[in-house]
């Protein structure tokens, strides 16, 4: 029961990261402009969805469907907002979205290929987990990119602030949860080892 709750608290608050840039591309949508947004933390989300993804199907990790369906949709988000991003930026941002998103594309499919190739199903699981485990680091961390642009210009107007929140309230709900099992299941082996190995019927 309480793995049940973790999971579909993970897949709540995950749900809440995809859709919190919908204010963001309203924005871009309206103004016809990406102005100085920057697209990174959608690439980096749209990897570690796509690997994420993988690693819930079961050739790779059997009987956790719900890490794959949340991940389908999260893909199905960041792949709108990197289409969104490439129709209304400018010329070199557009060249340059474009790239990223092939090269995304292409290091997937390289994933899936080697994992598939090359390795036995448990170590396929543990490849394919670690670099699940690195992009989201990696995407947790992209929305660090602008903080550049905000303190050279001393403004937090492009700064992603319902990504950044969204983040940040992901963590927190994750790692409360992961506080929460971890005393539960502690606590029930600590009850169970206090039982007797035999019990005297005399």
């Amino acid at each position: 029961m309480c793995s049940n709750a973790a999971g579909i608290a993970g897949n709540l608050s995950a749900f809440v990261l995809f859709v919190s840039p919908i204010p963001t591309f309203r924005r871009i949508i309206r103004n016809r402009s990406t102005e100085q947004f920057s697209g990174l933390p959608y690439i980096y989300a749209l990897l570690n969805c796509l690997i994420s993804l993988w690693y819930g199907m079961p050739l790779v990790s059997p009987g956790i469907p719900l890490v794959a369906t949340v991940n389908s949709v999260g893909s199905m988000f960041q792949l709108a907002y990197v289409a969104i991003f490439i129709t209304y930026a400018e010329k070199g941002k557009k060249i340059k979205m474009t790239g990223l998103l092939l090269g995304v594309f292409c290091l997937f499919f390289a994933i899936v290929f080697v994992s598939m190739r090359y390795l036995d199903s448990h170590t396929r699981q543990l490849f394919v987990g670690y670099l699940s485990v690195a992009s989201l680091i990696s995407m947790f961390a992209s929305p660090l990119f602008i903080i550049n642009l905000v303190i050279r210009t001393r403004s937090v107007e492009y700064m992603p602030f319902y990504l950044s929140l969204s983040t940040f309230l992901m963590r927190t709900i994750l790692g409360v949860v992961q506080l929460a099992l971890y005393s539960y299941y502690n606590k029930k082996s600590k009850d169970e080892s206090r039982q007797p190995l035999f019990e005297s019927y005399a």
